[in-house]
């Protein structure tokens, strides 16, 4: 036992380089398919998230961070259907565990959604495009660089819904516009072509 117990500790630090040097920094050691479909229940559930967020905003009156909420549930749903189309290109089917949203007051919600957001534009989502590019998945990496600029907004509205919370009760909603290709979502349409995309801005979508 002793001397089993001795090999295991001389060979782990060997393994644990190999496995550095099997995926170097900055690439996930997951497949893309597998980083695809986490990438679809991401998604998924934040649709569902949102959408629970946007009822609870709209019980303490703050409509116009409703809207925002089904606006971003809009543009996750968006986000979903282009990783699946992904997925079953690789040749599986998109899966997702959608789990019961946890709801807490507009103000925590909104850090919820800061925090959610952030993580996917800083780390899950350039992790997994360095990993698609490595696996020269072009497709994968057009799904995924897509959501990536519409999380970066998602997370711009969010952060500045929650400096506004306080002077945002009661006051009367505006609406936001959502690409329906890509998911980019702004509160004004001031462009001729969606920012991520190039898609007409006739075509973006008005979620109030």
């Amino acid at each position: 036992m002793a001397l089993i117990s001795f090999l295991q500790r001389a060979w782990m630090p060997a393994v644990a380089g190999l496995a550095m040097l099997a995926f170097p920094a900055g690439i996930s050691a997951a497949t893309t398919l597998e980083n695809m479909q986490a990438a679809f229940d991401g998604e998924s559930n934040a649709h569902a998230r949102y959408v629970a967020f946007a009822q609870q905003a709209d019980q303490e009156g703050y409509a116009d961070v409703a809207n925002l909420f089904r606006a971003a549930a809009r543009a996750e749903e968006v986000h979903a259907s282009n990783h699946a189309e992904v997925i079953r290109g690789m040749g599986a089917e998109p899966k997702a565990d959608i789990k019961a949203p946890q709801v807490k007051t507009t103000r925590e919600n909104l850090e919820a959604a800061v925090k959610g957001e952030s993580y996917e534009r800083d780390t899950m989502y350039p992790e997994f495009i360095t990993r698609a590019r490595a696996d020269g998945n072009a497709k994968a990496i057009k799904s995924l660089n897509l959501a990536k600029l519409a999380e970066e907004e998602h997370a711009r509205l969010y952060e500045g819904a929650l400096r506004q919370l306080n002077q945002s009760k009661g006051v009367a909603a505006a609406g936001y516009y959502v690409c329906p290709v890509c998911g980019f979502t702004v509160r004004t349409v001031d462009f001729e072509k969606c920012p991520s995309c190039f898609t007409s801005k006739e075509k973006f979508e008005k979620i109030s």
